[in-house]
């Protein structure tokens, strides 16, 4: 692999480097890195078979396609583009010397970051949409293709801008130990101390906690309708009292997607909060020094967020499509009894 000749030392001008999948401190990696290549070696074989299945179960069992349908589409997308850098993570848990070339090094943690920020600004999309449904007390799934195909732009520009800097000031850098050979590893280098603090927190808040608050904001908004719904169905009859909101159509199938994105919500806030705690603890570490954290507990940390990309797909799909998994396993289905939902009598169901 050919060498930058500006490479610097892992230790430069007092600041420390963190070689993030390059463990350097190992005399006999290879127990660990077997046990290190099955366990992430099973999220990707779980994750592409989980996501391709779900992604096949929406697009067979909801015939008609609807914006919600192409952004859960989205989500699985994503999570597909975020499992596709384990194979180089493996590469270099045995190599530990970073030698995949500096595009590899300029990819890996961008498109990580970048396939994180996609699916929780997907899943506040949805929120967003449907609430928007809800309040239009839609009856029929509909798709608008202009609307569609601008918000898919807006969420994968939008990640990728705020990860552009990962892909810009990741680079290889050259380690030098005094008893032991040269070694290489993929390092984010900032040219200004202060960049990295200013980015590390818009993207906390960017692609983490504004989208939260969305999804926050979207699902009380849902949860506030479907009480008044509940209220309106036990005034049936009666009239309104001055003031009240006037009664939505929030079908039973509308508060199971409802309970289904809570839960994907709440796995990916769970799953993602011990890798941004972990690279705040880097940014931490990189300036003050005393603060030892291993690439061992990195590797760790993000295959434990790499399950997130396997679980996902599994919550959904067991969560959406019970009878379609029935099917596909059992060849039948059990059909749920109909019941009366608000609204049922003026404006039908709304289908899922």
């Amino acid at each position: 692999m050919d060498i930058d000749p500006h490479s610097h030392l892992l230790h430069l001008r007092n600041f420390s480097y963190f070689s993030y999948f390059s463990e350097l401190h190992y005399s006999d990696h290879t127990a660990a890195t077997v046990v290190e290549t099955l366990a992430i070696s099973t999220v990707f074989l779980v994750s592409v078979a989980a996501n391709t299945g779900a992604a096949a179960l929406v697009t067979w069992e909801r015939r008609l396609l609807a914006n919600k349908t192409i952004l859960t589409l989205n989500l699985f997308v994503a999570d597909l583009l975020f499992v596709s850098m384990i194979p180089l993570i493996v590469a270099v848990r045995w190599t530990v010397s970073w030698t995949l070339g500096f595009t590899a090094c300029h990819t890996v943690l961008f498109v990580i970051c970048m396939s994180g920020s996609v699916t929780i600004t997907t899943l506040a999309f949805i929120s967003v949409e449907r609430v928007q449904a809800i309040l239009r007390m839609q009856t029929a799934p509909s798709l608008n293709p202009r609307m569609v195909t601008a918000t898919l732009i807006f969420i994968w520009a939008f990640s990728a801008l705020t990860a552009l800097p990962l892909s810009l000031f990741f680079t290889v850098m050259e380690v030098e130990f005094p008893e032991q050979e040269c070694l290489h590893i993929c390092t984010l280098k900032w040219p200004d101390w202060t960049g990295e603090i200013v980015w590390n927190i818009s993207f906390a808040a960017l692609c983490f906690l504004l989208p939260g608050l969305i999804i926050v904001v979207s699902y009380s908004k849902i949860l506030q309708i479907a009480k008044s719904c509940r209220r309106g169905l036990q005034t049936r009859g009666n009239p309104l009292p001055v003031g009240e909101s006037p009664e939505y159509h929030v079908s039973r199938q509308d508060m199971k997607l409802f309970r289904t994105l809570l839960v994907l919500v709440f796995s990916f806030l769970l799953m993602w909060s011990p890798i941004f705690i972990n690279i705040f603890l880097i940014l931490t570490r990189n300036f003050f020094g005393h603060l030892h954290i291993s690439s061992t507990v990195f590797f760790w940390v993000m295959t434990f967020t790499l399950v997130n990309s396997a679980l996902n797909p599994i919550l959904y799909s067991v969560c959406q499509f019970k009878n379609g998994w029935r099917k596909l396993c059992c060849g039948s289905a059990v059909v749920p009894l109909r019941t009366e939902t608000c609204g049922s009598t003026r404006r039908g169901r709304m289908n899922p």
